[in-house]
């Protein structure tokens, strides 16, 4: 059994992490992990999510997953969310229970991925799944319809009113759809991450809990002082952090995700891996022009 879960504040920075794989393999680089978890920690987030799309659980083997939840919970100095998803309710679970057992203070959990599902059969899955699990750490709801299906904004009030769910972390950068996550907040309780870079600050200004960003697997420092200079309430700091965010994501955005997260944490002097698939000539140029780019870009965002 791991150490018992820390406790799992949702609020501030929280990285979604890329998983260091040794070079030519799908091979979790281990030793890597660690000091990932020593890097981001030093850039000032306040917790890391291990597993998710940033991460590219879809590569890695359900004791992959394990070990390295269970690695980096022993190393990192925050809190650790496991991403748990999985093509099936049983696989979800067995990632749950390894997760909660190697150590995680919080789970993530998307739909269903690779087949599409309807709103009744999500819904069912997400009850199924709490109601299995009992009550032990907190989980969040994962809406990035990008992936897998979509969490409607019904679907999302109604699990929500359960009280099961911690909260939820959107990715999909509908700002119309986190307004509405927004107005369910009004009268009840729950964390709301924003999990697409491009709307952080406008989310947090609106009254989310904090960022759940793969942007911050490269860059965790821009993220935390984007955080810091919105609640010290300091608007043409926060201003001037999101516009310094925003020459990144529009540089990473050319490529399949995670590459250039997975390139800029490379330039950091980290272990990340290579990409998962090859990359096409003009990309592979593109991917080499943002290198050159990243060195300086950096030494002047991270101030």
């Amino acid at each position: 059994m791991g150490r018992a879960p820390r406790q799992l504040k949702l609020t501030g920075v929280f990285a979604a992490a890329v998983t260091p794989c040794r070079p030519g393999t799908l091979d979790a680089d281990h030793a890597g992990l660690l000091d990932l978890m020593d890097f981001l920690a030093d850039g000032g987030v306040d917790g890391i999510c291990l597993m998710g799309s940033t991460g590219e659980f879809v590569n890695f083997s359900f004791d992959d997953r394990q070990r390295a939840v269970h690695l980096a919970s022993k190393r990192s100095r925050v809190p650790i969310v496991a991403g748990v998803a999985h093509s099936s309710l049983t696989g979800a679970l067995r990632l749950a229970a390894e997760a909660i057992g190697a150590g995680a203070d919080g789970l993530l959990l998307m739909p269903p991925y690779f087949f599409p599902y309807a709103q009744p059969e999500i819904e069912a899955f997400y009850r199924a799944f709490m109601a299995e699990l009992g009550p032990t750490v907190p989980v969040l709801l994962y809406n990035i319809p990008q992936f897998t299906s979509p969490i409607r904004i019904e679907t999302a009030e109604r699990l929500l009113d359960t009280g099961l769910f911690a909260g939820i972390k959107d990715s999909s950068g509908d700002w119309a759809y986190f307004e509405q996550l927004l107005a369910l907040r009004r009268d009840r309780e729950f964390a709301l991450f924003a999990g697409n870079d491009r709307i952080a600050l406008q989310a947090l200004r609106g009254g989310a809990d904090g960022v759940l960003s793969g942007c911050a697997s490269a860059i965790p420092e821009v993220l935390s002082q984007l955080c810091r200079a919105h609640v010290a309430g300091d608007a043409a700091l926060a201003d001037a952090v999101h516009g310094r965010l925003m020459e990144f994501v529009n540089r990473i955005e050319r490529f399949p995700v995670p590459v250039g997260i997975k390139r800029a944490v490379q330039l950091r002097r980290q272990k990340s891996g290579e990409p998962s698939v090859p990359l096409g000539p003009e990309t592979a140029l593109a991917l080499d022009e943002f290198g050159s780019w990243f060195g300086a870009w950096i030494a002047s965002a991270a101030r």
